[in-house]
């Protein structure tokens, strides 16, 4: 019931011997998703019965225990249903480049599930990479930099060019917020014109704890000022100084992290690159620390839900080299 796709190694595919509903099948077969998962670290379910509403809830109930809800975002989606959310509701000209869901958190899940359920007129593939593949394809002077350095996550919420910290935070309450960041350890700034300013140090890297090795993850090269069309990216720097960018990323001790360094890490990233077009009712699964996600342009319609489910962070994980990380409760505003 399994197969590869296009020869490469992953996603494996499992497919359906006869017509048989996607959620029945897996929980009569928890223990095999459990092992093919440990073993490829993407499925992709292809060709099974998903019924339109309980389909893909039952399906992520059965393997991660439910769904999350979307905390602290960074882009705007849609809920469905409790733990069930659009995918991210990008302008579908555009690429979303390849990423680990919520590395740029304290918290993310260890589980991430899509499921097509219209298929675009052309494009709208959502690619994937392994993360330990773009670890070894990234240049080792820039990779060991990123492992000694970490990263510092900077976001200005707020004044129409970022998600406003209401829509973010999904609450209305000052307060709740500042209970979010000292929970998650970040800093935070009130500013005027009810604008937020948040700074978040985490790891690049971490060990993946069933292969023992380490892993590339992080959002770095989607808050850095390079992931800007040049012509925005020069605009916006003429509009204002660069700490007030709607986000960037920098080195955990505030450095800069150069134009170059930025590139290396894309060509790799496109190098680990797998791509397959989505089938209607495709469900896949990924272990979201060892494999990476990406969407391209498309046109027509498009529609592919999305699912996070069993929560972890970073203190769960080792992280390897000299790099250490502040304890969440130390979080304050900034000074």
């Amino acid at each position: 019931m399994t197969a590869q796709i296009d020869g490469a190694a992953h996603p494996l595919v499992v497919r359906p011997t006869t017509d048989i509903d996607l959620g029945a099948w897996a929980e009569e077969n928890v223990a095999r998703i459990e092992a093919m998962l440990a073993e490829h670290g993407s499925l992709l379910f292809r060709g099974f019965l998903v019924a339109p509403e309980t389909g893909f809830p039952r399906f992520g109930a059965t393997v991660g225990g439910g769904g999350l809800e979307y905390t602290q975002r960074s882009t705007r989606r849609t809920k469905e249903r409790e733990g069930v959310y659009t995918s991210t509701e990008h302008p579908s000209a555009l690429s979303i480049e390849l990423h680990s869901e919520n590395a740029f958190q304290y918290r993310w899940p260890t589980r991430i599930m899509f499921h097509s359920v219209i298929v675009a007129e052309t494009g709208g593939a959502t690619p994937i990479a392994r993360t330990d593949d773009v670890f070894d394809a990234i240049d080792s002077d820039v990779r060991d930099e990123f492992v000694r350095r970490g990263l510092r996550y900077v976001r200005n919420f707020g004044a129409g060019l970022e998600l406003t910290w209401q829509e973010a935070f999904q609450t209305d309450d000052r307060a709740d917020v500042e209970a979010d960041c000292q929970r998650d350890g970040l800093t935070w700034e009130w500013r005027e014109g009810d604008r937020l300013r948040t700074e978040h140090v985490l790891p690049a890297v971490v060990q993946h704890p069933a292969l023992g090795r380490p892993v590339w993850f992080n959002q770095a090269h989607l808050f850095h000022v390079t992931n800007l069309d040049p012509q925005i990216r020069a605009a916006m720097l003429e509009a204002m100084p660069e700490h007030d960018l709607p986000r960037h990323a920098y080195f955990g001790d505030g450095g800069a992290i150069a134009d170059d360094m930025m590139a290396e890490v894309r060509r790799a990233y496109d190098a680990a690159r797998v791509r397959f077009p989505w089938e209607k009712d495709d469900v896949m699964l990924l272990d979201n620390l060892r494999v990476c996600h990406a969407r391209d342009p498309f046109t027509g319609t498009r529609k592919v839900l999305v699912s996070m489910a069993r929560a972890s962070h970073f203190h769960e994980v080792a992280v390897p080299g000299a790099f250490e990380m502040a304890v969440p409760a130390a979080g304050g505003a900034l000074r």
